[in-house]
C-alpha cells in the first residue's frame, strides 16, 4: 500500500520514526512528508534512510514532478503523526503553504491525524473547533493519549503509541483485508503484569508492558468482537486507540483473577496474555520497611494459577481458553520445550509461547510467537509488530472455533 506519513514539528516526532518502521515492516511503501519544523526534531537523513524515499518539505522542490499534487493523489492512506495544534489549524483552514498541507488538500484517500500537544493547547477552544471541522469533513482525528508530556507536565495531549496509530490507520482501509470474522464473539483479554505488594510502596512485579495484550484486544475489536480488556498496571497510552474496548484496571493477581472470571461468565473466548505473578509475599507490611543492617527474609506463597483454573473450573462451559507462556529457556530445555510441557500441563485450548528477555517480548514493539494446541503441537507461528502478531493469534483462534463448530455439527449427525 502507498502510504504518506506526515510529520509535524513536535517533540513527539521521534515516535513517528517507530511508526514508519512498523509500516515498512508490514510491507507498505511509505513516503515521509515532514514540515520544516519537524526536521528540527528528526533530520532528513533519518526519514530517507528508513523509508527508502526522498524527503521534501516545500512545494518548490521536485517541481518537475508536481509533487505537491502527485503525492496526495497517489496515496492510498495518509497518516499525520504527530499532528500539532498548528498543523490542525492549517489543515482546518485549507492552507497549502508547505508540501504536507498541500498533500492533505489533494489526497482522496482516508486521512488519519494523530494529535500531540500540551493539554492547554488540546483543550483550547480554537483547537476544539478545528478538530470538529476536520471530523465533519470526514478526516479521522484520534483523541490523544493521557500521560507524561514534555517536562513534568501530565494530561491529555500525549501522542498514542505507534502500534495504536498504525492499527487505527490500517483499519480505515481494511487493514490487511481480514473480514470482521469475530462479529458476535464475546472476548475477555488480560494484559500487563500484576504487582504483589510488599509494603505500601514496594511490590513484586515483572517487566510486562501490556502491549501484546492491548494489541490482541484491538485486533479482536477490529474483527467485530465484543471485547473486555483486564489491564494489570498498563499505562494509559498503551490502551489508547483500542477502539470499542471496555477496560477494567487491576493491580494484583487476585484482582485480575476476579475480573477475568467475572467477565468470562459471558465470554466465548478468554485470552490470558497477562503476566501473572507465580508468588506473592505471605504477609504485607503495614508501613514502609526500613533498612536494619540485616538481610531481610521474605517468605513467598504461591498464587492461584488463573489459567489452569479457567480450564478446570470454567466460568462458562464450552468457552475457548488461550494462554500465554513467556519463556527464557534454561539448562533443562529451550523455549519451545518448556512451552510444550506447559501446554500439556495447563490444558488450555491454545498456548501462545514467546521468548522474553534480552530486549525480546516484554516492552518491545515486536514479538515472535509459536501457537501450540493442548497436546503441544504447533498450529501457527508469527513474528513482527505486536498488532500483526495479535491478528495471527486470532487467526489461530478463529480456526479453532471453526473446527470445534464443525466437530459439533458432525457429532450431531451421528446416529443415537
Amino acid at each position: 500500500m502507498r502510504i504518506v506519513l506526515g510529520v509535524a514539528g513536535g517533540i513527539a516526532a521521534y515516535k513517528a520514526v517507530l511508526l514508519l518502521r512498523l509500516l515498512r515492516e508490514q510491507g507498505h511503501e511509505v513516503r515521509v512528508v515532514p514540515t520544516r519544523a519537524a526536521l528540527e526534531f528528526v533530520g532528513r537523513a533519518t526519514w530517507e534512510a528508513l523509508s527508502g524515499q526522498p524527503v521534501t518539505t516545500e512545494v518548490f522542490e521536485d517541481v518537475d514532478r508536481v509533487a505537491h499534487v502527485a503525492i496526495g493523489k497517489q496515496a492510498e492512506l495518509v497518516v499525520v503523526a504527530p499532528a500539532t495544534a498548528d498543523l490542525l489549524a492549517r489543515a482546518a483552514g485549507g492552507h497549502a503553504d508547505d508540501l504536507l498541507t498541500a498533500t492533505l488538500l489533494t489526497a482522496r484517500c482516508p486521512v488519519l491525524l494523530a494529535p500531540a500537544m500540551h493539554t492547554e493547547m488540546w483543550e483550547h477552544p480554537a483547537t476544539v473547533a478545528n478538530v470538529a471541522t476536520l471530523r465533519a469533513r470526514g478526516v479521522h482525528v484520534l483523541d490523544p493519549a493521557s500521560g507524561r508530556l514534555t517536562g513534568a507536565d501530565t494530561g491529555p495531549g500525549r501522542l498514542p503509541e505507534p502500534e495504536a496509530i498504525a492499527a487505527a490507520a490500517l483499519a480505515l482501509v481494511g487493514g490487511d483485508d481480514r473480514t470482521r470474522d469475530l462479529t458476535g464473539v464475546r472476548v475477555v483479554v488480560s494484559a500487563g503484569g500484576t504487582r504483589e505488594p510488599l509494603d505500601p510502596v514496594r511490590f513484586l512485579g515483572n517487566r510486562s508492558s501490556g502491549r501484546q495484550g492491548a494489541a490482541l484486544a484491538r485486533a479482536a475489536a477490529e474483527r467485530g468482537a465484543q471485547v473486555t480488556l483486564v489491564a494489570a498496571n498498563v499505562a494509559p497510552d498503551v490502551v489508547a486507540g483500542a477502539g470499542d474496548v471496555a477496560v477494567v484496571p487491576v493491580e494484583t493477581g487476585e484482582e485480575l483473577r476476579h475480573a477475568v472470571r467475572s467477565g468470562a461468565k459471558d465470554a466465548d473466548v478468554v485470552v490470558m496474555a497477562a503476566a501473572v505473578a507465580d508468588y506473592r509475599p505471605e504477609t504485607v507490611a503495614g508501613s514502609k520497611l526500613k533498612k536494619t543492617g540485616d538481610a531481610p527474609v521474605l517468605r513467598l506463597v504461591e498464587t492461584v494459577d488463573v489459567l489452569r483454573e479457567l480450564v478446570t473450573d470454567p466460568p462458562r462451559p464450552g468457552q475457548t481458553v488461550v494462554g500465554f507462556a513467556a519463556e527464557t529457556g534454561d539448562a533443562a530445555g529451550g523455549v519451545l520445550d518448556h512451552g510444550r510441557a506447559k501446554a500439556r500441563r495447563k490444558g488450555a485450548d491454545l498456548l501462545v509461547v514467546n521468548a522474553v528477555g534480552g530486549g525480546r517480548g516484554f516492552g518491545a514493539a515486536t514479538n515472535e510467537v509459536t501457537v501450540l494446541d493442548r497436546d503441544g503441537e504447533v498450529v501457527a507461528t508469527a513474528a513482527g509488530p505486536k498488532q500483526e502478531v495479535a491478528h495471527a493469534v486470532w487467526d489461530a483462534v478463529r480456526a479453532h472455533l471453526d473446527a470445534r463448530a464443525d466437530g459439533a455439527a458432525g457429532a450431531g449427525t451421528l446416529p443415537s
